[in-house]
Order: structure tokens, then sequence, then C-alpha cells
């Protein structure tokens, strides 16, 4: 009797919920994403392969995207990764990664040259942290091929500090296909490490191309990839504390992993011990979930874990991840964006280093015609639910604009959390920016102009980025944390925040990359509904925790931590 009384209750709330899904189409909501990057001044394109058809599987992966205060100002700055192309002239100059400073008027200046960022090739992913303890956040970039640390002089231009450092992890007859990144401090020594993904040992003397008639998508000639390619190793760098790493992925057990394929990167504590732990999204094979054993080494359990495959035990090809408390049980869960044909997926934290797959029963299993790159857990119209923003875009040029799925250039998919652990599709409602097709891959999220709101920017392959102002009319409170370390890294990467508000309880952590081969704003962003006040709990890095009482709605507080 009692489990009866369970089902129906369960089928009663579900069916609340579609009715609430079905009321939602058509209807307006109070909160809308308008792509403002033109008039913002963000006009260059990012170069990546052939527009019409690519040769090799490097030409499709695309790249990411950072908000980024690389000047210290309290205002999010823009860096786009770029690309290249094979055998292209290019009129205008080669292609090179861009960094926007912010004019704090909406508009942005293209400060590339100045800060001395100028580099070409085929770049991947960004992430941004403090590696030297200096007070500014540094800058890393990866490649196919040798990778970039630019150290910040805090004078509005960066060093190349890469061989220096001893990051490149680009020599050898194959250059190496680094991807994913992120600053973490995994031994809590107050030194951030750096983690790299890396996705094939590609070769471009050997692979297969399509004119071989080998490589085909739905009756189309495409570049092959990655099945049957070998897959390369990540790479996990110690920080010496003296400008230097060194490579420990061996002695760490990073290499202990039966996935390859390395796309996505996400540090979090899913087990709640305070040590950080790594997911990385792998493509075509199980994905990686490292535990962090306390002492150095980690040991990959995400078959285990329940975060390898899809809900029916299956390979997926897993681009972009996020983290965040979805359902308000103090931890951390998992979004993941996979290929064409499938759906994103969304894994239930339930604690003990065990997760569910929830994405058919959290309202995410309907979309299946999209392939996924960037992901973003954000609260966008700050009810103190985080929900979840997808940016798509077709891996083949080839697809054009026919009806095979949706084309390669696709619209993002929105859903708002209804804060019962399900979600609603509300792309169509949620304004023109969501809507408009490009073919998109990295993703980022910040509050550009400081208005309280989270904005989106999205780096797109073969066109101009766009930037998503979120124009807010709910009227709902919110708080904005911005921590800084002394005893810990002074990026506080790592550090954990609990807000809360009456009964609500929500966490988050300071993360340094994620999302696809993205960095987000390290400040960290609450929304709080009609509450004015809220208390804040702090865990710092290095396990030590400070309490806030009574904050004030409405301001971007700053935090330093106490030195005792």
């Amino acid at each position: 009797m009692k489990n009866r009384r369970g089902f129906l209750k369960s089928l009663c709330k579900t069916a609340a919920v579609y009715s609430f899904d079905q009321l939602m189409q058509g209807q307006p909501l109070p909160v809308s994403f308008i792509n403002v990057a033109r008039e913002a001044g963000l006009r260059e394109k990012t170069v990546f392969g052939d527009e019409k058809k690519n040769r090799y599987l490097v030409e499709t992966t695309g790249c990411g995207v950072a908000f980024y205060d690389y000047d210290h100002d309290g205002w999010l700055d823009l860096f786009f990764v770029n690309g290249s192309r094979f055998q292209a002239n290019f009129t205008g100059g080669m292609p090179s990664n861009r960094l926007y400073k912010n004019n704090r008027d909406g508009t942005f200046t293209d400060v590339t040259r100045k800060a001395g960022l100028v580099h070409h090739g085929w770049g991947q992913g960004v992430c941004v942290g403090d590696y030297d303890n200096d007070g500014l956040d540094d800058l890393f970039v990866s490649y196919w091929g040798e990778n970039k640390l630019y150290k910040n002089r805090g004078d509005g231009s960066f060093e190349d500090v890469s061989r220096k450092a001893g990051i490149t992890t680009g020599g050898g007859r194959i250059p190496r296909w680094n991807t994913g990144c992120a600053f973490l401090d995994y031994n809590r020594d107050g030194l951030l490490d750096l983690f790299v993904a890396n996705y094939i040992d590609f070769d471009l003397k050997t692979v297969p191309v399509p004119e071989n008639g080998t490589c085909k998508y739905k009756g189309l000639q495409v570049a092959c990839g990655p099945p049957g390619l070998p897959g390369a190793k990540n790479i996990l760098f110690r920080n010496n504390g003296d400008g230097t790493f060194s490579d420990v992925s061996k002695a760490a057990g990073i290499l202990n992993t039966p996935g390859t394929y390395g796309l996505g990167v996400l540090v979090a504590d899913f087990d709640n011990d305070g040590w950080p732990d790594i997911y990385v999204a792998n493509d075509s094979t199980s994905s990686a979930l490292y535990k962090n054993n306390h002492d150095g080494t980690f040991t990959e359990i995400g078959i285990p874990a329940g975060v390898a495959y899809s809900a029916d035990g299956k390979s997926q090809a897993g681009m972009g991840v996020s983290a965040a408390d979805f359902d308000g049980d103090g931890l951390l869960d998992i979004v993941k964006t996979n290929f064409a044909g499938d759906t994103s997926s969304l894994y239930r934290n339930l604690g003990e280093n065990h997760f569910e797959d929830q994405t058919f029963q959290a309202g995410l299993g309907r979309n299946t015609r999209f392939l996924g790159w960037g992901a973003a857990f954000l609260d966008f119209d700050n009810d103190g639910w985080p929900d979840i923003l997808l940016a798509n875009g077709h891996v083949y040029p080839e697809v054009g604009n026919s009806d095979t799925e949706a084309g390669y250039k696709q619209r993002k998919v929105l859903y708002r959390n209804l804060g019962n652990s399900r979600f609603a599709d509300v792309s169509t409602q949620a304004g023109p920016g969501i809507l408009e097709q490009v073919s998109a891959r990295g993703l980022a999220v910040g509050d550009f102009d400081n208005d309280g709101d989270l904005d989106v920017v999205v780096n797109c392959v073969n066109d101009v980025p766009q930037l998503l102002r979120c124009d807010n009319t709910t009227g709902r409170n919110w708080l904005q944390v911005k921590l800084v370390g002394t005893v810990s890294n002074r990026s506080a990467i790592g550090a954990r925040v609990i807000c809360v508000n009456g009964e609500r309880r929500q966490i988050a952590e300071v993360r340094s990359g994620g999302s696809y081969l993205s960095q987000s704003d390290l400040r960290l962003h609450f929304g709080l509904d009609k509450a004015s006040v809220a208390d804040i709990e702090i865990r710092w890095p290095n396990g030590k925790e400070q309490r806030l009482a009574g904050v004030k709605a409405n301001q971007a507080l700053r935090v330093v931590e106490p030195k005792d």
C-alpha cells in the first residue's frame, strides 16, 4: 500500500509538470536573451577548418571562449580562442586569438596586440587561474600542438612562459591534441596545478580521409574519427612553486583509465570530502571520473559511479560538461552534451560516489536532433534554482541546412528548473539570442554588464561570436560573490560557497575550465528570488570555514580569506 501511494503521488507530480510545460508553450518569459555582439564590437570571425567540407577531424571541433577579468577592474573582459585552416591563403593576416577589454558601457575594445596575445594555430581550450599567486589571474590556452601559458604582468600585458613552465607538451613526431583544461589545487598545498585533457594522437600522414570512401555520415563522405584512431592520454601537471610544473600523470593515476578521446573537463568536489575530483567527457567511449584520494593520487571510477555511459549502458560522444546542485540536496550533479541522435545526459548525484541518469525523468529526453557542445548550469531568472543552457551545432558542414537532423547551424536549448527535480524546455520563449542558428562550440557564462543577471558568450565556427545579454524583468534579487585567497590559491579555485535564505540552501564552487573548452566568470552568482538578505558559508580550498550572516542582496560581495 505504501508503495502504491508513492507511485500515485509521483504520477500526479509528473502530470502537473507536463501541464506546466503545455502552458509554457507560446507564452513569453520575463527574461529574454538578445545577441548584442555586433553592437558590442565583437566582429572578428573565429576561423576553424573549411567552411564547406573538412578532410580531417581536427577541422571540426572548434574552440572555447572565456569571460575573464584580466585587469581586475570588476568588469568581465572576453578572450576568444581561434583556429586555422589547411592550404588557405588568409587575406588580412592569419587568424589569432582575441582579447577584448570591457569598456563598461556595453562595448569592448580589441587589445590583443597590446596585450601580447597574438598567436596563430589550432587553438582548442582556455582556462584561467593565478598559478604563481601574485594576485593576477593568468591564462592557459590548449592547442593541437604546443600549449601556451601566459603570465599576467598586471599592466595589461602578458608574458609567454610556456616553455619555461614546462607545459607545452607539443613536441615529438606527432603533435599532441590538447583539448579541455582546468586549474585546480589537487593536493591542497595552496598552489594551482593544471589538468589538460587530450583527444587523439593525430598524425596527418596516417589518418584516413573522406576520399578513401571509408567514413560516411547518413550517406555523406565526411572526416573520419574518432573510433579506430589512437586515443591520447590526459595530463596532470603539479605546480612546483617556482614557476614550473612537473608532469605527474602516471604517478597520480591519471593514465589508469579505460576512456580516451577527452574533450570537456569539469573539476568539482562530487563526494563532499573537501578535495577536488575531475570529470572528463570522452567522445565515443566511456567518460571518466577521477576520484581524489587525498594523497596526490586519483582513482578512476566513472563506470561504477554511473557517469561513464548513458542510462542504457551505451557509449556517448561527450562534449561539454557543467555541474550544479539542481535539486537542492547538497550534492553537485552533472550535465553533459552529446552527439546528434542522442540526448544530453543529466546525472543526479546520490552521494558516496554514486550517480543516477535522470535525463528522461527530468525532462531532458525530448531533444535528440541537436548536436551539443557548450553546457552551463545558470540561474537565468534569479529564482534560486539552476537552469540549463546548451549550445549546439553540427560537426559536419556537409549536412548544410538540409533536413538531416537540425542542419549544420542550430539554435540553443534552454531548460528552466521547476524546483521539483524537473525542467521545462523554454527555448522558444527565451528571446532571439537563443533561437538564432549558429554552429556553436565554446560557451561561457558571466554578468558582463554588472546588472545582476547572467549573460552568455558563444564561440562559433567560421562565424562571428554571440554575446547574449540577459534582459531580466522578474524583479528578483541576487548576490554575487568574489573570493580572494590568501592561504589558499589567490584565485580561490576550489572554494565552496553555501548561500542560505530561509529554507533554501544553494551551493556553488569557484571553478576553472568547464563547459566545452571554456571559462566562465570566477565570481559566483546566486539568485535569491524575493529574499533581501542571505547567510553565506565559505569553505576555502584548504578546508577552513568562514561564515557571514545577513548579507544584503543585490550587491557584488568581495571576501578575502582570513589569514588566521
